[in-house]
């Protein structure tokens, strides 16, 4: 059964009139700032501290634990570390986008999640073109990073930009094709009607998560993804060995730390997305939906952090081959043969 939007549900647990204009919108914007006090909190705690943890992991290194139990109060120390620097502005800057580019980046994911189902009710709307709604909101990024990259006025944020609009053109692609295959599954973009979907069980106890039925799909995505956050092999419009830190370079202070949550926002973006069109959303046993939900992001970053320590970058001209040569023949041939199956079972 298909719960209430989360501003109905808190209109009818406040006594308001759900039917009332004037109490959904400020509804909306209670259940707005809950969902992305949520998401902040979450990203909060992976960019400091986890990303530290599970690279260290992974390399066989110590990472933060002396600053509080396990390390935690790093997130403290390093939010006043960074807020209280020197906002630097450099010479010739276009100051308009240069300052617009930071909240670009960190908002347009932040925009994904209010259609994202995580469980127990909380999701802020459930339009009926969901899936293209996140793809489209996710896909802004690249708006900042090429905003940040021309702004800077300088040769390497410049190059970053340009090398995000490659990135971003060769594997939007792909990723999206790939998301079709699943609508094509589904019979619909809703988010909560690809949810259900992927409800009644499979073979035995295996659920028919579209990760199952579809694995190949799923592969092709999770890659996809990769580039689509920038983590490696993909991490081309940063290279910190090539281009200091590409886009980034100029940002400092308040803006940087923007810069930096909205990229991690997105890694978690991405991984609310797979969790929901390949992943059952926040389906799963005993536990409560939204701590499955988050699992299951949580998952997806891992991989993102496993991929960042082990896996080599690959060149910008060996990047466009794979995404233009590879991946995009290999989306249109999944979706093909998905069509047909379900055509053919149809």
């Amino acid at each position: 059964m298909q719960s209430a939007p989360l501003p109905e549900t808190l209109a009818n647990l406040l006594g308001f009139d759900p039917n009332s204009t004037p109490v959904m919108i400020v509804m909306s914007l209670i259940g707005a700032a809950l969902i992305g006090t949520l998401m902040m909190t979450n990203t909060a705690l992976a960019g400091p501290w986890a990303k530290r943890k599970i690279t260290a992991a992974f390399t066989d290194r110590i990472a933060v634990n002396r600053i509080g139990p396990f390390g935690l109060f790093i997130i403290v120390a390093d939010a006043v570390r960074l807020l209280s620097k020197e906002l630097i502005v450099p010479e010739g800057v276009d100051r308009p986008a240069w300052d617009l580019a930071p909240l670009v980046i960190a908002s347009t994911a932040l925009l994904g999640f209010a259609v994202i189902p995580m469980g127990n009710g909380i999701q802020l709307a459930d339009p009926e073109v969901g899936l293209a709604y996140v793809f489209a909101t996710a896909s802004m990024a690249s708006v900042g990073l090429v905003m940040a990259g021309y702004a800077s006025n300088n040769k390497y944020s410049f190059l970053g930009g340009l090398r995000a609009v490659a990135q971003n053109v060769a594997y939007e692609i792909p990723l999206i094709l790939t998301g079709a295959s699943v609508v094509i599954f589904a019979g619909s973009l809703q988010m909560s009607e690809i949810v259900a979907a992927q409800q009644q069980s499979l073979i035995g106890p295996l659920p028919s998560w579209y990760a199952f039925v579809n694995p190949f799909a799923f592969v092709l995505f999770l890659i996809a993804n990769l580039a689509e956050v920038g983590r490696n092999p993909f991490d081309i419009p940063e290279a910190p060995t090539e281009i200091v830190a590409g886009y980034q370079t100029e940002y400092s202070s308040v803006y940087f730390v923007l810069v930096y949550l909205g990229e991690f926002i997105h890694i978690f973006l991405g991984g609310a997305i797979i969790a929901t069109i390949f992943l059952g959303g926040p389906a799963g046993p005993v536990l409560p939906g939204i701590v499955w939900f988050m699992i299951k992001i949580w998952g997806v970053f891992l991989f993102t952090q496993w991929a960042r320590s082990a896996v080599p970058r690959v060149r910008i001209d060996q990047l466009i081959e794979i995404g233009w040569k590879g991946m995009l023949v290999l989306s249109l041939a999944n979706l093909l043969l998905t069509a047909v199956i379900v055509g053919v079972i149809a």
